[in-house]
């Protein structure tokens, strides 16, 4: 990886008891289970090596407390842009049981009636792109599921709806920066949950 281009890491929370029950979590403000800490943990032995010239968190304890086990938690700034979609009437719900009185339903292309449209949380993620392109250096920023798909996707100059291509476990990595210059955005990891299991795959040089 070029030592010149900035990498901006994404840092998914820890295990809920509600990402574990696939339940929607939005603005629902749930602790990390006991795995979610030993996960988060697991997280911040991976980040080791990694430098980071801003480190942002949702305000949402899941992903503060994501950021502190990981060993970031003095310099994390809370950002309210990084918080996960605002499921609505759907908070709490499994996609299943959303599905019976809705058939066909899409999160990112139908958003949820009395929460967020997929439009509003783009103009989030917007924000948050384009103040991390202006940071002189790497960034580390700890949120949600959801919400950080939406933000790839436009990171990637695609629709917020494309968020839906890409999945993201609890406590992974993912990697976003630059081909050949900052004019080409591109994906250089996705995922990676290896030091959730215990297994350490190569690291990217700094």
């Amino acid at each position: 990886m070029s030592a010149v281009l900035p990498i901006i890491c994404l840092a998914r929370h820890g295990e809920t008891a509600w990402s574990l029950s696939g339940q929607h979590t939005g603005l629902t403000d749930l602790p990390l289970t006991a795995r979610g800490e030993l996960n988060a943990q697991s997280l911040g032995a991976r980040l080791l090596g990694f430098t980071f010239a801003k480190v942002f968190t949702s305000p949402l304890k899941r992903a503060v407390r994501t950021s502190e086990l990981a060993g970031f938690g003095v310099e994390a700034e809370p950002d309210c842009d990084l918080l996960e979609w605002n499921y609505g009437q759907y908070e709490g719900r499994r996609t299943k049981e959303i599905h019976e009185e809705r058939p066909g339903w899409q999160l990112f292309r139908d958003g949820c009636p009395g929460g967020e449209a997929p439009n509003q949380v783009g103009a989030r993620a917007d924000r948050i792109v384009e103040r991390v392109r202006n940071v002189p250096g790497n960034v580390l920023l700890f949120s949600s599921g959801h919400f950080l798909r939406v933000l790839t996707a436009r990171w990637l100059g695609l629709d917020a709806e494309a968020g839906r291509l890409f999945t993201l476990d609890t406590a992974s990595l993912s990697i976003l920066g630059y081909e050949h210059d900052q004019s080409e955005p591109a994906v250089r990891l996705w995922n990676d949950t290896g030091h959730v299991e215990g297994r350490f795959p190569p690291a990217f040089a700094h």
